[in-house]
């Protein structure tokens, strides 16, 4: 429990070297500095950027959306939150145009990431779609005395969100929702409620994790409830304004996760190092621009975090039908009005090939014209909704998918 005070103490303490590099590397790299050729230099330049670097940050960078073309027209966009309660806000990318546009709603995970992860997902939607999305809040920043969240209050904000933009939104959950995604949408359908979705896009997302079991699959399993419970949770330190809430705190798990690849992160910093001396500047801000969002961490509500490992990943709630919204039993068979699009990486090694095909099975009352799977050749996870075949291959397939349903 006091992980995450030690956590804090320490990220204070190196706060100033943090700003000694910052400073350094800036000054490095002046065009007034004439001896920043120097080869010296610009070695000093580049371990000064892998210093400053390392340290990790815990608000939500900016999407920094200003312009889009639409059609043959560039047209801005205002960010607006629509519907904003504690742990989120249903942000709004709102577009300085009369064209009418499908509204989607992009779901983003609650994983230690901010929303903004999802930026290039959200950068491929824009030109041709009316385009919200699940800003969640880190919950270290929000008070005690705002109560709770966890898996169902998770479904129930997707419910208001879907309610806030209307009849004839569309949805794509990225990953981890998909889950409380398709558990919201077959809640809404057995109420019959006006805003149910005209279409469903489910992501890489763990509908079903006893398929084709991956690593992280494995480690939930291997562990007990209690053991997650001891390691992962503590307690926000008194100087936030969350203090005394229980969470998982984002920079657990993204030591977990630079841990399942860290060679390639060592690897990608080694580069980032020799690109800068070498002069590389496209490619070092590649590097740069990556982690600067990998680094932004949020904290998860302990709730949450444990009813998701439990409900999804170790007792397998929904593939079978044992899932509960506010005591109600989910029902998928229970949607006929929504299209499902599924969609799957050949080389998902979070989210493996069948696990999110899943849900085809289980909205067994869709007929066969409202139901596609899609698996992409060649992608691991991120490269579902991120990167060059997410904007070639991909999302045209989405694309497809939200106008033939409307």
């Amino acid at each position: 429990m006091m992980l995450y005070q030690t956590y804090q103490t320490f990220d204070d303490a190196k706060r100033p070297l943090l700003y000694f590099a910052e400073m350094a590397s800036d000054l490095l790299k002046k065009p007034a500095v004439e001896w920043q050729d120097a080869s010296w230099t610009r070695k000093l330049a580049a371990a000064s950027e892998i210093v400053r670097r390392a340290g990790l940050t815990h608000k939500r960078p900016p999407f920094g959306f200003d312009t889009v073309m639409v059609g043959n027209q560039e047209v801005a966009i205002t960010e607006e939150a629509t519907f904003t309660t504690p742990f989120a806000t249903l942000l709004h990318f709102k577009k300085d145009t009369a064209i009418h546009q499908p509204p989607v709603l992009v779901v983003a995970p609650m994983s230690g990431h901010f929303a903004t992860l999802l930026r290039d997902t959200v950068r491929v939607l824009l030109p041709e779609h009316d385009v919200y999305i699940t800003d969640w809040h880190n919950a270290r920043d929000v008070s005690l005395s705002d109560g709770r969240f966890d898996l169902d209050d998770f479904t129930e904000h997707l419910i208001k969100f879907m309610a806030a933009i209307g009849p004839g939104c569309h949805v794509v959950a990225i990953c981890q929702p998909s889950v409380p995604a398709l558990a919201a949408v077959a809640i809404m359908a057995e109420d019959d409620h006006p805003a149910q979705p005209s279409s469903m896009s489910l992501m890489a997302g763990p509908i079903d994790t006893r398929i084709n079991p991956t690593e992280v699959n494995e480690f939930a399993t291997s562990h007990s409830m209690e053991w997650f419970y001891a390691s992962m949770i503590n307690v926000v330190p008194w100087r936030h304004k969350g203090a005394m809430r229980q969470v998982y705190p984002g920079f657990l798990q993204l030591t977990a996760f630079m841990g399942m690849n860290l060679e390639r992160h060592l690897k990608a910093f080694s580069d980032l190092y020799e690109n800068i001396v070498k002069g590389d500047t496209a490619k070092a801000e590649a590097t740069r621009k990556f982690y600067e969002e990998y680094f932004a961490v949020m904290d998860l509500p302990a709730e949450f975090f444990i009813q998701t490992i439990r409900a999804v990943f170790k007792e397998h709630h929904l593939p079978r039908g044992i899932l509960k919204y506010r005591g109600r039993t989910v029902d998928p068979k229970a949607i006929r009005k929504t299209f499902l699009l599924t969609v799957e990486g050949e080389r998902d090694d979070i989210c493996a090939i069948g696990q999110t095909l899943a849900a085809q099975d289980l909205c067994s009352s869709l007929r066969s014209y409202k139901k596609q799977h899609y698996m992409q050749i060649g992608v691991g996870h991120y490269g579902v909704f991120s990167g060059r075949r997410w904007a070639t291959q991909v999302y045209p397939v989405v694309r497809d998918v939200i106008h033939v349903s409307q």
